[in-house]
């Protein structure tokens, strides 16, 4: 195998040990293992489905305790704190073992749901909010991490598709269980159900998750990247600010808008010069040797325009069946399973194939095409599309949005040295979680703009003011009720006004996937290592299991798993 020197003057050379092929070792995973994967499939669903289920309750939530200029912040607190800590969490996991900060995530989020489901004011509910989502983004990242430490890298898509999959499940059946808990007038439940449903993997995780911890808080806390992290967090909240209040608080084209956005960008680009040049060995909280290999790129690219994807099609096939079905918000959610079934079947088949067969660049362009198909086909849906169309239409998208929720991550690790598995995955969860963002973002600036560009051909006024600049997404979930009562020809202009932008956004949405696709061309093949390595792996008596990890030596050396030379 050809050495190859990393950024830094180190060079990746392979490290033979005696670690017993998986052939070799004994079949079936002891009952701790089941149990922690249940564990981190509850986290996955309870804290995807938060980011989800908030939008369709909020009318009903700012009517009681009010808060209407401050809807936004209610919504976005949670995505704020969920992205921003991210990288610091991965750093964190490397410093004081994975336990503990599962622990305390899981407590965050817990604590954080009592608060926001007690709130008699939207000042108390955005504080809620706002722990709730630190808690969240720790479980984001750690979710992943921890499923690498259990098994080999050949394995994981597996793996991560059982746990993962449930996220997409939960982007999908927030909006139905938010609507019909606010319409029941029990909008606190959405946050008070969520602390029993913690409770479970809370308890799993203490009483089964045997693994290494730190080396104490005293030696541990020297470790941690502080400047790096001081750059970093006020740069995305700044960056992130001028993402989700731009066209809705302010225009555009306002200096609200674009200094946060200047900041942010110029801080985050500081961020990654003071990650090269400023720290050493491994206190970096994103090591620059992440990216210093075209298929971990390219897998970083590709999370980024999959989670586009999914969100895209995650909030706006909602609006058509609203809009122009004729839908209610809660029979939206049920014409939405399609989708959500199929992205947790298509995760699981994904991550199967993934450990049978063991190469990622096959499933990659399949996935992309498929999606490029799907979107393909949502630029022809009208009103009287038969059901059975747009069902179909639904699980051909699935099908490759589903899989790339699983074998990305594995593709991205395969070309790095095993410790770096808790970096790279929290620099994976970041870019995904900041893929929903502009998702969300672009989709909606394009909808918009279609939208007011066409209002024109809509002949009630007052109908047009109610669907202009940005209302025409939160008019919506009234649709159903207004038909009935509205003028027939009015409402038809509308709805031909609706179907014109969503198609535009559907084009973009195509678009994101064919730039996925291409994507594909940049990876090399690399053996999935079938070797399990870690300093964290399960333990069945409690203690560390005996390892031989990936590690730095003094001469600036890493050694790693033994790699074939890739192919084309």
């Amino acid at each position: 195998m050809a050495v190859e020197p990393t950024p830094d003057g180190s060079r990746i050379e392979p490290y033979m040990s005696d670690t017993q092929d998986r052939e070799d070792s004994p079949s079936g995973h002891p009952p701790q293992f089941w149990l922690i994967i249940v564990a981190l499939s509850f986290l996955a669903f309870i804290s995807a489905v938060d980011v989800t289920i908030i939008p369709p309750a909020l009318p009903t939530i700012t009517q009681e305790i009010g808060g209407s200029k401050q809807y936004v912040w209610i919504a976005n607190s949670f995505v704020f704190a969920s992205t921003v800590p991210q990288p610091l969490v991965g750093q964190l996991s490397n410093i004081f073992g994975r336990k503990y900060p599962v622990v305390v995530s899981i407590v965050l989020f817990i604590v954080g749901s009592g608060i926001a489901g007690g709130a008699k004011n939207a000042a108390t509910l955005i504080a809620g909010r706002a722990i709730q989502g630190v808690g969240a983004g720790g479980i984001y990242v750690l979710i992943d991490i921890v499923c690498c430490d259990l098994v080999p890298l050949r394995d994981r898509g597996k793996y991560l598709g059982i746990v993962n999959a449930w996220a997409g499940v939960a982007a999908g059946l927030g909006p139905v269980i938010g609507g019909l808990l606010a319409q029941a007038n029990n909008w606190r439940w959405i946050f008070f159900l969520n602390i029993p449903i913690c409770a479970l993997p809370l308890i799993t995780i203490l009483l089964f998750m045997k693994v290494k911890t730190g080396d104490g808080i005293s030696h541990s806390i020297k470790k941690l990247d502080y400047l790096g992290n001081i750059i970093f967090i006020p740069s995305i909240i700044s960056l992130l600010f001028g993402l989700v209040t731009g066209g809705i608080d302010y225009p555009w084209s306002s200096w609200r808008i674009i200094l946060p956005l200047v900041l942010g960008i110029a801080g985050w680009i500081t961020f990654h010069f003071q990650q090269h040049f400023f720290t050493y060995g491994n206190n970096a909280s994103v090591p620059s040797r992440l990216f210093s290999n075209r298929t971990s790129v390219a897998g970083y690219a590709m999370t980024f325009l999959s989670a586009v994807c999914l969100q895209t099609s995650g909030f706006f096939l909602p609006i058509y069946f609203q809009a122009v079905v004729g839908t209610t918000v809660a029979d939206s959610g049920i014409y939405f399973l399609p989708t959500t079934i199929g992205l947790l079947f298509f995760a699981a088949i994904g991550g199967v194939l993934l450990s049978k067969f063991g190469a990622y660049r096959p499933i990659h362009a399949a996935s992309f095409a498929l999606s490029v198909i799907g979107y393909g086909l949502f630029t022809i849906l009208g009103q009287r599309t038969p059901k059975v169309a747009w069902a179909f239409f639904q699980l051909i998208s699935a099908a490759g949005l589903g899989s790339t929720l699983t074998t990305i991550l594995p593709a991205i690790l395969v070309a790095l040295p095993e410790s770096d598995v808790a970096s790279a995955t929290a620099v994976f969860s970041f870019i995904k979680t900041f893929g929903f963002t502009w998702g969300v973002t672009i989709a909606s600036i394009i909808f918009n703009a279609v939208f007011n560009n066409n209002l024109y051909s809509i002949s009630s006024p007052a109908l047009r003011d109610q669907l202009a600049d940005g209302g025409a997404y939160s008019f919506a979930s009234q649709a159903s009720n207004v038909i009935d009562t509205a003028d027939d020809t009015a409402w038809g202009e509308a709805r031909g006004v609706y179907i014109m932008s969503l198609k535009a956004v559907w084009w973009f949405g195509l678009g994101i996937s064919a730039a996925g696709l291409l994507l594909v061309g940049m990876e090399r093949h690399f053996e999935l290592s079938t070797e399990l390595k870690t300093e964290y792996g399960l333990s069945n008596d409690g203690q560390a299991r005996p390892s031989e990890p990936n590690e730095v030596k003094g001469n600036g050396t890493v050694h790693c798993d033994p790699l074939p030379a890739p192919s084309l």
